[in-house]
């Protein structure tokens, strides 16, 4: 009876703890660093410096996120990307909080924002969800930020010349229970083929379907959507997909492939499932120097 009231105790000790833990990570955000090569920009050319911010689902640190804000701007990016569900697509949500940070991150950076999930199924079913998102698009393009639906744009730094790709796939790609596979004829029949002398940088939120993103002809993935998986294992991967399977591969680290690699954010917020576990909130950095890609 003595050691199974130590069990019991030693357990609720051990619950309390992740609790409190699990709480920890969700007002707290951390920097993440990535140190990307690229034989298409020389060697001694310097660097480009990207922020990448994903899935903040309105989540607010500080006053107005200016912590947040403050941390983007300390980085002295050449280029903010913005991937996606920074608002909460329903119906009774409001995007105020990320319409109030997004639109100020131009005045740091030249600032591109790629659609994720939340983002489109509001613009794509306005009969649920009015013109809500109309007007907080409406809002940041007043405020510089470039919008990226299918699109591309380019821009050179230190000789390396960038094309940035936002990607919107068929809003069944995001289903519950359901894997699609995903190949690059399909990216291209959505954003057209990749361009020669380029460093391609595609914006896909989802990265499940990094195989079709490589097959296209990515060199670098950014995505989020997963959350870091939720909860993750330490030194190894996330838990679970939104879409309810297990161990994704690609969920909230840097992975090279070939010549291909892929960023997943952990991201900003939490939504549905208001939960982090080993598994901090964050913003991502990523470093692109001239020379061989590391392995």
């Amino acid at each position: 009876m003595i050691e199974m009231r130590k069990i019991l105790a030693a357990g609720a000790v051990a619950s309390a703890a992740i609790c409190v833990e699990s709480i920890r990570e969700r007002r707290h955000f951390r920097v993440t660093h990535y140190d990307l090569d690229t034989p298409k920009m020389e060697a001694d050319a310097g660097e480009v410096t990207i922020v990448f911010l994903s899935d903040l689902h309105n989540q607010i640190y500080g006053a107005n996120n200016d912590v947040l804000l403050r941390t983007v701007a300390d980085v002295k990016p050449d280029v903010i990307l913005v991937g996606g569900d920074m608002l909460i697509g329903k119906r009774d949500r409001l995007p105020k909080p990320a319409l109030t940070f997004v639109r100020k991150l131009p005045k740091i950076a030249p600032t591109y924002y790629s659609n994720g999930n939340h983002e489109q199924r509001m613009k794509e079913n306005t009969k649920k969800y009015g013109n809500v998102f109309e007007r907080y698009q409406k809002k940041l393009r007043e405020a510089d930020v470039r919008f990226l639906e299918n699109d591309s744009a380019e821009f050179t730094k230190n000789g390396l010349r960038i094309m940035l790709t936002g990607l919107e796939l068929p809003m069944e790609t995001y289903e519950k229970f359901r894997h699609m596979d995903v190949c690059g004829e399909d990216v291209a029949r959505q954003v057209g083929t990749a361009s020669e002398g380029y460093f391609h940088i595609l914006m896909a939120h989802n990265p499940v379907y990094f195989s079709g993103y490589k097959e296209w002809g990515a060199d670098l993935v950014l995505s989020g959507h997963l959350h870091g998986g939720i909860v993750r294992i330490p030194g190894w991967r996330g838990c679970i997909t939104p879409q309810a399977f297990p161990f994704p591969k690609y969920s909230g680290e840097m992975t090279t492939e070939e010549e291909h690699t892929i960023i997943v954010s952990k991201g900003l917020g939490t939504h549905t499932i208001n939960l982090r576990l080993f598994n901090e909130p964050e913003v991502v950095v990523v470093h692109i120097h001239g020379g061989h890609r590391k392995k």
